[in-house]
């Protein structure tokens, strides 16, 4: 995965009027492609340090026990276990996704974009855009604040959004 061309970023509910926004600015990828989607598989590791929601203060906190608890799981991982055509650049990716010291299944709705020579360096890219929604508490992360009108100071639910872009080999 290209890091410059690449972006891992969630969102969630804050005090159910607003919406959070973060990236993860250390993260690879690595898609394996076999003769068929069935030999075809995709490994994700993401460094749970270098969480970036422009605010350090909160960018700690979500280091912390609280949440990732990063010093003792530092990495997210995702590796896929099924990968699904559904047509028109369209796919399905499943597999285990782990953090914070809990795996659970999870599925990714991913287009496929395509492939281009980087006329730079004669490296093939192909670019995909992933989209899921994990449960917070799946993974340990249960800390909340009650509001005083009701409800609770985050969503229960985080958006993910993936945009990649693989290198291949160069072309020769």
């Amino acid at each position: 995965m290209d890091p410059v061309h690449s972006a891992v970023q969630f969102s969630v509910r804050h005090l159910g009027i607003s919406t959070i926004r973060g990236r993860f600015n250390d993260a690879s990828a690595t898609l394996e492609v076999g003769d068929d989607l069935g030999g075809t598989s995709l490994n994700a590791h993401v460094g749970m340090g270098s969480i970036d929601t422009g605010n350090p203060d909160r960018n700690g906190h979500i280091q912390s026990s609280d949440f990732f608890n990063a010093e003792a799981n530092p990495k997210l991982t995702f590796t896929s276990s099924a990968i699904t055509d559904n047509g028109d650049g369209k796919y399905t990716v499943t597999g285990t996704l782990t953090m914070n010291g809990h795996s659970n299944e999870e599925t990714l709705a991913v287009e496929f974009f395509g492939t281009e020579e980087n006329p730079l360096d004669g490296s093939l890219r192909a670019g995909f855009a992933a989209t899921g929604r994990i449960s917070r508490s799946t993974y340990g992360n249960e800390w909340n604040v009650p509001l005083a009108a009701g409800g609770i100071m985050l969503g229960k639910e985080v958006d993910l959004t993936l945009d990649a872009q693989l290198v291949g080999p160069s072309a020769e």
